[in-house]
């Protein structure tokens, strides 16, 4: 398609919904449920989004063209659900919205469209007579903004392009059901403004040139088919004030702008402009630009976001996740330091520093606002590994000594007790956990059932204690007091000696997953990775190597590392089902793709340029998700038998930084090096 390239793949890294290539452009395009079983997620740095299916259907609530952070990063709420177009000329109509109704799906537009590509945005292409219609949704970052642009290529004749939206105003976790005649709204000089909805948001709509067809109505049993899945409602009705009609020539371009603010005045092309600008010059800053690196950093770009008190942070995942510590600290690495971006490191971790308490750093940080929940025993030490990270590739002593007074307080914490039963027992380890509470990253919950309670000592939270104590004898003797240093390092020293005695479970050349007294669970999980793969390693060589055997072979999949080993009468093959089936699965099982981050890193340290090229083969393999469920991201989790079907969030923040932080490592022969 020579007419306008530059909008289909003309930055190099597009990514397709079918083919063998992750860095084709253009596709020809598949069935129905081919098609809405593929979505587009495109973010705007505050934790709000444009998103649906690529066949132009919402399958899931938290669709929408503008689904607004209200409280960034959380607040968020979906102002305009969709828009649907229609196409005039020539005394016909085409319809090229797609939505589905219980037992119809109308329009079905998706069967005009010829081509979809998720470049630096997504792109589609629809067949229109002897012409193409082509359109490109925009997120502008730092703004609950979204630019729709379509251009008309080819043709002989102006069109009349005919745009329906509608308006939802509801949180992004609710339905809403025809409750009165609709929104308060007014209609001047081609914009619509809706008054207050959800949370106090108004709903700005531009089409320049446009008037307005109006018809006030409701329309009824939108269906969800993803909730339906999910085992919650799925039926929704919308509202739609009546069509936007506005004529497009051969060559040109309309812009509709949804924005919570007033976009009187605004120059719609120029923001796509800046957006271009903005995407194209973080490419330019990264190690490598090759066919992982590129669509990687672009997907990590989705997860940073502002706070509304202009601190950084990272959203886990979209679309139900807010800012969650244990996963901000895992991706910050990959998502920061892998992506040329050590400035975005230094303020997240500074974000984080302010909200320790007790030693402790908050599990998430809740939509509603309230105070964060401290019910994480690891996001605090995760905090040691990421600031030792962010220090050994930038060399910033100054916000190391800084933050060392923190780092003393955490540790004292731990050793003297804090919250949940966390506390450092009498042989240098830490034991975590009471009836009734999750604490480690297993941390799936259903009613009053902890699905993995894991009360004891975890393996993979006194492996990073040992670090933690290593890391801040490391900071002390660089920066701060050599008595301190000594004091923490023969701490650490200990801890280690214990740690090797006291989970090795010499019948299956593994770790035990958790240890409590004289009880030993030998399940095997992924959880012992770390004790490989953090910055300090705990076992001797011999043991490594057996751990990094043992874990191939039963726990290892094309996804990344099943939960549970597929021998265990626990082991749950699918991840299905209403919501207790599935979090009885979660963790059980089910496949991670962050896991390869450290499965990875212990491949390099053990095997070198052998490991190095396994790693590559691995990542590599995943590339192909990015055509899949989230195209352009990495979900959350899989299942853990063939065909490995992606569940779960649609592009998880700890998935594609733990990916990019572990090719990066594979191409980098010091990757090896202690």
């Amino acid at each position: 398609m020579e007419d306008g390239s530059h909008h289909l793949g003309g930055a190099g890294v597009g990514v397709t919904i079918r083919g063998n290539s992750v860095n084709q452009s253009t596709t020809s395009v598949g069935t129905f449920a081919e098609l809405s079983g593929r979505e587009w997620l495109e973010t705007n740095g505050l934790g709000g989004w444009a998103s649906s299916s690529v066949s132009g259907a919402n399958t899931r609530r938290y669709h929408g063209l503008l689904v607004a952070a209200t409280r960034p990063p959380l607040g968020r709420v979906v102002l305009l659900s969709k828009v649907d177009e229609t196409i005039q000329f020539g005394g016909e109509q085409i319809e090229l919205g797609c939505n589905i109704f219980p037992d119809a799906l109308n329009p079905a537009g998706h069967e005009r469209l010829t081509a979809f590509a998720r470049d630096l945005f997504p792109v589609w292409r629809f067949s229109i007579g002897d012409a193409i219609l082509e359109k490109t949704v925009v997120a502008f970052h730092g703004e609950n903004t979204t630019v729709v642009e379509y251009r008309l290529i080819g043709g002989s004749a102006p069109v009349i392009l005919g745009l329906r939206p509608f308006i939802a105003g509801r949180d992004h976790h609710g339905l809403l059901h025809e409750d009165g005649p609709g929104p308060v709204w007014r209609f001047g000089n081609g914009a619509f403004v809706t008054g207050p909805l959800a949370a106090g948001a108004q709903l700005f709509l531009s089409v320049r040139g446009a008037d307005l067809v109006s018809m006030p109505q409701w329309w009824h049993r939108f269906e969800y088919p993803r909730e339906r899945e999910r085992g919650f409602d799925f039926h929704e009705d919308l509202w739609t004030p009546g069509v936007l009609r506005v004529p497009l020539a051969p060559g040109e371009s309309v812009h509709l702008m949804a924005s919570t603010n007033d976009p009187t005045g605004r120059d719609p092309a120029a923001l796509i402009a800046t957006e271009r600008t903005r995407r194209t010059d973080l490419l330019g800053r990264l190690p490598h630009r090759d066919q992982v690196t590129v669509p990687l950093a672009l997907a990590a770009d989705q997860f940073l976001v502002r706070r509304e008190d202009d601190q950084r942070t990272i959203i886990a995942g979209y679309h139900w996740f807010g800012d969650w510590g244990r996963d901000t600290l895992i991706a910050l690495p990959g998502l920061t330091l892998a992506t040329g971006r050590p400035e975005l490191a230094r303020e997240i971790l500074a974000t984080f520093a302010r909200h320790f308490d007790q030693g402790m750093l908050p599990n998430r940080f809740p939509d509603s606002g309230d105070e964060p929940e401290y019910n994480s025993v690891d996001a605090a030490l995760w905090f040691f590994v990421a600031l030792h990270a962010y220090w050994r590739a930038t060399g910033d002593d100054e916000l190391v000594r800084e933050l060392l007074p923190t780092m003393r307080r955490a540790v004292q914490w731990h050793r003297d007790g804090t919250r949940h039963g966390i506390r450092v027992d009498a042989d240098g380890l830490l034991r975590a956990g009471e009836p009734g509470v999750q604490l480690t990253w297993m941390d799936a919950k259903v009613g009053d059932w902890v699905v993995t309670p894991r009360i004891g000592k975890p393996v993979e939270i006194n492996a990073l204690w040992v670090n933690a104590l290593g890391i801040l004898a490391e900071a002390e003797c660089a920066l701060g007091d050599a008595d301190a240093a000594d004091h923490f390092n023969t701490a650490m020293v200990r801890a280690r000696r214990q740690f090797a005695r006291v989970f090795w479970y010499e019948e299956g050349g593994y770790l035990h997953d958790v240890v409590d007294g004289d009880s030993r669970d030998s399940s095997l999980r992924p959880n012992q990775l770390l004790a490989l793969s953090l910055p300090f390693p705990l076992l001797s060589a011999v043991r490594r190597r057996s751990i990094l055997r043992v874990v191939e072979e039963a726990l290892l999949t094309p996804a990344g590392l099943r939960t549970l080993a597929p021998s265990d009468p626990r082991y749950q093959p699918r991840y299905q089902g209403d919501v207790v089936a599935r979090d009885g699965a979660y963790h059980q099982g089910t496949v991670w793709p962050w896991l390869l981050g450290p499965f990875v890193t212990a491949l390099v340290r053990e095997r070198g340029v052998r490991g190095r090229s396994q790693g590559r083969a691995l990542i590599e393999q995943m590339m192909t998700q990015l055509t899949e469920a989230g195209v352009g991201s990495i979900s959350e989790i899989f299942d853990a038998e063939l065909p490995h079907h992606p569940r779960g969030a649609i592009a998880q923040a700890w998935s594609v930084a733990e990916l990019l932080r572990g090719w990066l490592l594979c191409l980098t022969p010091e990757g090896s090096r202690r």
